[in-house]
């Protein structure tokens, strides 16, 4: 296992980099591939919206 300096990344070693990166890729390769409606920014920031000042009116 190659360490890595921690000032250089956030990574523990290059293995740990490695994963972290095969599985980011793969996300991204999910995302692009998914065939569902795309949603418009201005829908998703309203609905965002609303999910946060329903939590903020919750009690405590």
């Amino acid at each position: 296992m190659t360490k890595l300096d921690p000032r250089l990344s956030e990574f523990e070693s290059t293995e740990v980099a490695e994963s972290y990166d095969c599985w980011f890729r793969a996300k991204v390769e999910t995302a692009i591939a998914d065939t569902r409606p795309k949603l418009p920014h201005d829908q998703v920031m309203a609905e965002m919206e609303a999910i946060i000042v329903a939590a903020e009116r919750r009690p405590a």
